[in-house]
């Protein structure tokens, strides 16, 4: 089978986890992997430690990709790598009338985004590819969304079969509206959408939610086959007895992730218990809206605040493991109910307690009533996360109740089991 994605080591972040261990699998169940991704990326990070999971069986073909961010970067003068999802670490660069002039092209000139100018070379390398290779499926996994249109065109041309994964919603993902989208772009993207849904073969999803979502527009059935945790990972963690109470969080937090109630719970609880504010330690893995430092000096935690902007996955379980609490919070946006961030499942895989803001009847939410993992507080109630940090900081315990049976679906291998019935 024939894997089309963007994201693939050395490139770091939660875009290369699904896939990257989707083929380590594959591999020990006999399928060989034949992996699809551009030579140059535009990466948010790079991790070196990630490429020992790419299995000797599987087969990787690079070829070179056109991205217009170099123009970008010259125009709004950023240097760093492009944050998805409007992440600003800077707060004045929301308010640059060329950043509202680059999101407002971005939308309506890079469709579906701005790796558009792969798709056509990409499909003229690829049709002769799996005709040499006995190729006879594909899968393109997305966003970004042109990999899913190199799949549609390669469909068209040799009825090859395809199955298309969304780990991302596409016309509903939460930072669509802020696109700047014309009538035109707008109904464009909603055509091509429904175009790949209703063209390939299977879909598959990483939750319920969007599952349902992506129903409606297909007509007919996706499958969930959510994102997961590798054992391999876990194995050999050294866990530290600290006489702090840690609260930590991985990944990356814009600001529909900053929520108030967090940082106005803590600074009550560190008001009314000297002993809590002395033992406290907060530690954020990852890039941070400049909204997160503002809220910390707001709320006068920042002796007790440490960031760290970034880390490889082969040390981010160490972290996880040197805690107390997980943070986890989740996007206040339209759709919270259906976000089911990648991280939830290596926080499942320590066994430790979780501390969810989100909705508290969505897909996340259910995983961690199901395994007993701890609590999703719904965006405004204060109170019960204050409850929460008490309860957890009194106990002290090693691990949460999560239910250690529940987490085994959640493996990688299982969900890559799952995968091959689909096939």
């Amino acid at each position: 089978m024939l894997i089309i994605t963007y994201y693939w080591p050395p490139s770091g972040g939660a875009g290369v986890q699904r896939w990257l261990k989707f083929v380590k699998y594959l591999a020990k169940f006999n399928i060989e992997p034949h992996v699809y991704t551009p030579e140059n990326p535009e990466a948010p990070a790079k991790d070196e430690s990630l490429m020992k999971d790419i299995p000797k069986e599987a087969v990787i073909v690079k070829k070179p990709i056109f991205e217009p961010y170099g123009f970008y970067k010259k125009f709004t003068g950023n240097k760093k790598s492009v944050n998805a999802g409007f992440l600003s670490e800077n707060k004045d660069s929301r308010k640059k009338l060329t950043e509202q002039l680059s999101i407002w092209v971005r939308g309506n000139y890079f469709i579906p985004d701005a790796r558009k100018f792969w798709i056509k070379p990409s499909i003229r390398f690829l049709k002769d590819y799996i005709q040499k290779k006995g190729i006879d499926t594909i899968i393109s996994t997305g966003p970004p969304h042109s990999m899913h249109l190199i799949a549609l065109g390669l469909k068209k041309q040799l009825g090859i079969k395809w199955i298309a994964d969304f780990r991302d919603p596409w016309t509903n993902i939460d930072f669509y509206k802020d696109l700047m989208l014309t009538k035109a772009s707008d109904r464009k993207h909603h055509r091509l959408e429904r175009e790949v849904l209703q063209t390939a073969d299977e879909v598959i999803t990483i939750g319920k939610t969007m599952a349902c979502e992506l129903e409606e527009v297909r007509g007919k059935e996706v499958n969930v086959i959510t994102n997961g945790y590798d054992s391999d990972d876990f194995n050999v963690i050294d866990k530290k007895k600290s006489d702090y109470f840690r609260i930590v969080h991985v990944g990356s937090i814009n600001a529909d992730r900053n929520h108030q109630i967090f940082w106005q719970g803590l600074k009550e609880i560190c008001d009314d218990n000297t002993a809590f504010r002395k033992s406290l330690k907060i530690k954020f893995i990852g890039k941070l809206d400049y909204s997160v430092i503002e809220s910390v000096g707001k709320y006068e935690l920042s002796d007790k605040f440490e960031q760290i902007e970034y880390v490889t996955h082969n040390k981010v379980q160490a972290f996880l493991f040197d805690s107390d609490i997980l943070y986890l919070p989740l996007n206040n946006t339209p759709n919270a109910k259906g976000i089911l961030s990648g991280k939830l499942f290596e926080y499942l895989a320590t066994g430790k307690p979780i501390l969810g803001i989100g909705h508290p009847k969505g897909d996340a939410a259910e995983i961690m009533e199901e395994t007993k993992a701890g609590v999703m507080i719904d965006f405004s109630d204060k109170e019960s996360l204050k409850q929460y940090i008490i309860s957890e900081y009194t106990a002290r315990s090693d691990s949460s109740k999560a239910n250690m049976n529940k987490r085994n679906q959640y493996s990688r291998e299982s969900l890559t089991k799952k995968l091959i019935e689909l096939f």
